[in-house]
């Protein structure tokens, strides 16, 4: 634990620094085409970047903010997260975009919210025609961060009883891409009156969203 909150200083106090709010980390929530509800869950970052704040001693702008998958804008968030139930359609200069984004040390999180796998699936082959998403083992660093995940990914939402899943894309070594399947962790972040998750559920799922925010930040 010593030597994760020693490299978050260095990322904060060292020079590394996020232009979208004077050096405060914040997570951008992705707009894509297609159909698919992006937009839903509107709490969910701020609550987990609250969360953060409050148990780590990251630097964080906790406002819900967005950026369109097509925009240059997605370049000043070192974090973009993405959601919804329905389908997603990326046009070739997005999976361009997104291929840069990537390779020049951006992390995607996408988090299937019951609906968007296949669409997810067939798009991120299309930016990332030479890669395959790889299933991360239990022992993978990122679920052993601040917070220890023996199992990897939580079972957050049920939706078909199948196992919760972590699937990967790496670039020269590094996790690009994450994504969830059958676990639903950001569903968990949200306001407490809007899916009646008890306590503990919302607590697991805020800790492992914690976890990421660690890795995407210090690898």
């Amino acid at each position: 634990m010593k030597k994760i909150f020693f490299i978050i200083y260095l990322l904060i106090f060292a020079g590394l620094s996020f232009p979208q709010n004077e050096g405060a980390f914040q997570i951008a929530r992705l707009k894509y085409d297609g159909g698919g509800d992006w937009y839903n869950g509107q709490t969910e970052e701020p609550n987990l970047l609250d969360f953060v704040k409050q148990n780590t001693n990251i630097k964080v702008n906790d406002n819900y903010t967005w950026v369109d998958v097509n925009s240059d804008a997605i370049f000043s968030y070192p974090f973009l997260f993405m959601t919804g139930h329905g389908n997603i359609v990326f046009t070739k200069d997005e999976c361009d975009r997104l291929r840069k984004y990537c390779k020049a040390g951006g992390f995607l999180y996408a988090d299937d919210d019951y609906g968007m796998d296949k669409s997810f699936r067939r798009e991120m082959k299309k930016v990332f025609p030479d890669k395959e998403l790889v299933e991360l083992p239990f022992n993978y660093g990122m679920y052993h961060d601040l917070y220890d995940f023996p199992n990897g990914v939580p079972k957050i939402h049920e939706h078909n009883g199948k196992p919760p899943q972590g699937f990967g894309i790496f670039i020269n070594g590094r996790l690009a891409v994450y994504y969830t399947y059958e676990s639903n962790p950001s569903d968990g972040w949200d306001d407490p009156d809007v899916h009646g998750d008890p306590p503990a559920k919302r607590l697991e799922a805020l800790k492992f969203g914690t976890d990421m925010v660690i890795w995407a930040l210090t690898n």
